[in-house]
């Protein structure tokens, strides 16, 4: 139950992102302005992180270390395995900078539905290294992905051009892709690291990227003290330090399928805190296309547990 909260609170802290963005943007903050001091609080906490259990494994010892939630590495990070590591946390930047400037053109609600594609997306490109088709199951399941995606983003109610900016719209969906590139490669990157010093050279390698691109003159021109530090803050904590460090911890006690569907949560708060926050509309079958989309995701997890309880009560009856 405890790693089940922990990665409830992770899904749940990315969902708040949208709406800060969008109050940012609303007080005349740029995009690199507000990826930018993200991920700048976000390699701050992480490295204060990485200095506690540094000294906490010093003092306490090995052994003892090793049974904390946050275990000691199993593996030398060499300099070659921290280049790894920062190219890996080059997506994450990427999907931050894609999204939050789909959130110039499109409304809160209709991001995070967008966002959410990376779910049949991640299918899709697995299924392209593997040179294998899915299963039935997981077709049923990207049908009810795409039917609730539909309904979410309203297109039965206001029409394929029914107002939508097309930007917005590219801008969300290239952000799903990058999403799920970034699943697909964060896991092959150093796995057997200590997940605090894996998060802190991925966060390291997004802020580089986003500072190269984006040169952070806030640090110096007294925008970061002058309002924009309270975003960058929350932005930071909730999206670039807090996710990633409780998934590490919760994953591999929850597994892949309950993360899926425990992370799904992100959705239905974005909408509702763009509902309640943000005051946009949302109808009542927006919100049931919401739903399908939850269903959608937990669909393999709950066909899998279905066909382990049959095979159970098989083998008990023989």
């Amino acid at each position: 139950m405890k790693n089940k909260l922990l990665l409830l609170s992770g899904a749940i802290s990315y969902g708040v992102l949208s709406t800060i963005v969008t109050k940012a943007y609303g007080q005349g903050y740029s995009l690199g302005e507000v990826v930018g001091s993200q991920l700048l609080t976000g390699f701050v906490l992480i490295w204060l992180l990485v200095l506690v259990v540094k000294l906490r494994e010093k003092r306490l010892g090995s052994r003892a270390a090793s049974n904390t939630a946050v275990q000691r590495t199993t593996e030398a990070l060499t300099w070659k395995k921290r280049l790894i590591l920062l190219a890996a946390g080059a997506p994450t930047a990427v999907t931050g900078l894609l999204y939050y400037q789909s959130l110039h053109y499109i409304e809160n609600s209709l991001a995070i539905v967008l966002l959410f594609q990376f779910t049949w997306m991640g299918v899709l490109i697995q299924t392209m290294i593997q040179r294998k088709g899915p299963q039935k199951i997981v077709m049923f399941t990207l049908l009810v992905l795409f039917v609730g995606t539909l309904l979410a983003a309203g297109v039965f109610e206001r029409g394929m051009d029914g107002g939508y900016d097309w930007r917005g719209i590219v801008f969300g969906l290239l952000a799903a892709v990058s999403y799920s590139l970034f699943v697909l490669l964060s896991g092959k990157a150093v796995p057997n690291a200590n997940p605090v010093y894996r998060s802190g050279w991925m966060i390291s390698g997004g802020m580089v990227l986003v500072f190269i691109l984006f040169p952070p003159t806030f640090l110096f021109d007294g925008t970061l003290f002058s309002g924009l530090l309270p975003y960058g803050f929350f932005l930071g904590l909730l999206g670039a330090f807090l996710p990633p460090l409780l998934f590490a911890i919760s994953v591999p006690h929850t597994g892949e399928g309950m993360a899926a569907i425990l992370g799904a949560s992100e959705l239905p708060v974005a909408v509702m805190l763009s509902s309640v926050v943000l005051h946009e509309h949302v109808s009542l079958i927006q919100w049931f296309g919401v739903l399908l989309v939850l269903l959608g995701v937990a669909l393999p997890e709950l066909y899998k547990r279905l066909k382990l309880r049959r095979g159970a009560r098989i083998w008990q009856t023989e």
